[in-house]
């Protein structure tokens, strides 16, 4: 029996729409330059829609609050320049798009935000970080659409009490 556990790496994801366009990011990948919805890394006792409001906000520079949860994804990739098998497991959620702060920089590997029609980001599936970006936009214009109680965090995640 193996010693290791499979241990999806979890993410959160801002889809975000305003106008008929969807924000993503252009950003330098180990594969290129790619789009991808604001997204990134849960951190340790941290809430996914926290998370997720965090990572729009340092992905793009705006405030943004989750209203809703679009979905839970998993999806599976072989890196191409270090066969690493990967796996991420993704909360989307849309919401509030807040202000934005031209005077604040974007996380490292963030080349620039840009605003993308449906079809605009349909044409650019090849530039995709990975098929979620795609999937995301089709289920947010599907109004698919789940409270955001439906994720329960409970309160040890942000305050872990250790025994002794």
């Amino acid at each position: 029996m193996s010693d290791s556990r499979w241990k999806p790496s979890v993410t959160v994801a801002a889809i975000i729409e305003r106008d008929g366009r969807f924000l993503l990011i252009e950003e330098e990948t180990v594969e290129g330059l790619r789009l991808n919805n604001p997204a990134g890394h849960l951190e340790p006792g941290e809430p996914p829609e926290d998370g997720c409001a965090r990572e729009a906000l340092e992905e793009t520079g705006h405030v943004f609050e989750p209203t809703a949860l679009v979905g839970v994804y998993l999806s599976r990739f072989q890196r191409a320049s270090t066969d690493e098998d990967v796996t991420y497991l993704r909360f989307a959620y849309c919401g509030a798009l807040g202000p934005h702060d031209p005077r604040r920089p974007l996380d490292l590997g963030i080349v620039r935000t840009l605003w993308m029609t449906p079809d605009e980001v349909r044409a650019s599936v090849e530039r995709h970080r990975s098929p979620l970006v795609l999937r995301c936009m089709e289920d947010y214009l599907a109004g698919v659409r789940h409270p955001l109680a439906l994720i329960h965090t409970d309160p040890s995640v942000v305050d872990l009490q250790r025994p002794g």
